[in-house]
């Protein structure tokens, strides 16, 4: 069970003893994993996982410990109130399948089939209007069953709402109020009316920071009105975490928009604000490593990283400032958790801090 004390370090880096750089490369170089498998299930070829009554568990959660993982969605709703019931339990139709062939050490997105892709695209965009669709498996029910499997304690929730016409964080926060797993942050376009007291309301409701998407959202990062949200996002002790880089598969106008030379002005000039970099750049991982090493107000998410980038940001990033993600739906949380067990071999220390400690303390959490 979680417990959310008084939040000391909200808004701020979090830092810590850190393992030395050249072990955890030293690491991966003697002992290069096996990356490539069959399918989903097959990942209990690896010492972590087995395949129990036909679903891919954790095989000894003790041995892991705790985990949070800061990055997932729900079935996201436009045009009208959330129409999915988010605690119904059902078959859950993730966006890339189980069985599909699994390869950890490239961009997650390469695993999918262009069938996927259309599928994907299709329930996001028109599907987005209905009750219907994969998305309507997508539910907080069945993210809390693939937790309990996986011996996840904490998620976190990620809602993208747009200037109108959307309530996604309404219906996240909403989950969240009834859930000891899941926490949810807030959504607020900038380009919304109302801005601050859609700020405060969603604090009061438990938000614990602000996601951002450009490409979603269709807005820049570095724009004039997304530099004053930040602004009182950091008054409010709010995070900002962003869709952070191009992933390839997103329309010309989102690659644009999720470029990173877009991110360096709002992280510079509000220091007082802390970033998550979710996907850590994607296609631009060098680029957001950089930001994480030059600006201390910057996490970097490892949701859909390939094993070899996630083993160079254990590397070089500030590794108090490096947090577990996965992005359910849009991928089984093992896939992630795989990487990062796989990544962390032989480093204890550094696997709790990834895997929950500092997002523990960023979100200002403590286990039972």
């Amino acid at each position: 069970m979680i417990h959310n004390p008084p939040n000391p370090c909200a808004g701020t880096a979090v830092r810590a003893t850190l393992v030395p750089a050249q072990n955890v490369l030293r690491e991966a170089m003697t002992n290069a994993p096996k990356t490539s498998f069959a399918d989903h299930y097959a990942l209990s070829e690896l010492p972590y996982f087995e395949v129990r009554d036909g679903s891919l568990v954790l095989a000894d959660p003790d041995s892991v410990g705790p985990i949070i993982d800061m990055h997932t969605h729900l079935a996201l709703a436009y045009g009208r109130p959330m129409p999915i019931d988010l605690w119904r339990r059902c078959p859950c139709e993730l966006y890339l399948p189980l069985e599909r062939k699994l390869d950890l050490d490239v961009y997650a997105n390469l695993n999918y089939l262009e069938s996927d892709l259309k599928g994907l695209k299709r329930d996001l965009t028109l599907g987005s209007l209905t009750s219907g669709g994969m998305r309507a498996s997508h539910t907080a029910a069945n993210l809390i069953h693939h937790m309990k499997e996986l011996g996840i304690h904490a998620s976190v929730l990620l809602p993208i709402d747009m200037p109108a016409l959307s309530w996604n964080a309404e219906a996240y926060l909403g989950v969240a109020s009834r859930s000891n797993v899941l926490l949810s942050y807030g959504s607020v376009h900038p380009h919304a009316r109302h801005v601050e007291d859609k700020l405060d309301e969603q604090k009061k409701k438990g938000a614990k920071g602000i996601k951002f998407h450009p490409t979603a959202q269709v807005v820049k990062p570095d724009g004039a009105r997304s530099m004053e949200l930040y602004q009182l996002c950091a008054e409010r002790d709010l995070p900002v975490l962003f869709h952070c880089g191009p992933v390839g598969i997103e329309p010309p106008l989102g690659r644009y928009l999720s470029q990173l030379k877009h991110y360096w002005m709002p992280i510079a000039k509000t220091p007082e604000c802390t970033f998550i970099l979710g996907h850590s750049g994607a296609l631009q991982m060098e680029h957001a490593l950089e930001l994480a090493k030059t600006y201390p107000n910057v996490y970097l998410e490892l949701a859909s990283q390939s094993y070899s980038n996630i083993v160079r940001i254990l590397a070089e990033a500030p590794q108090d400032r490096i947090l577990f993600g996965t992005d359910w739906p849009f991928y089984h949380q093992s896939m992630g958790l795989a990487k990062v067990l796989l990544a962390t071999e032989g480093q204890p220390e550094l696997r709790k801090r990834v895997l929950y400690e500092n997002a523990g303390q960023l979100l200002g959490l403590e286990f039972e």
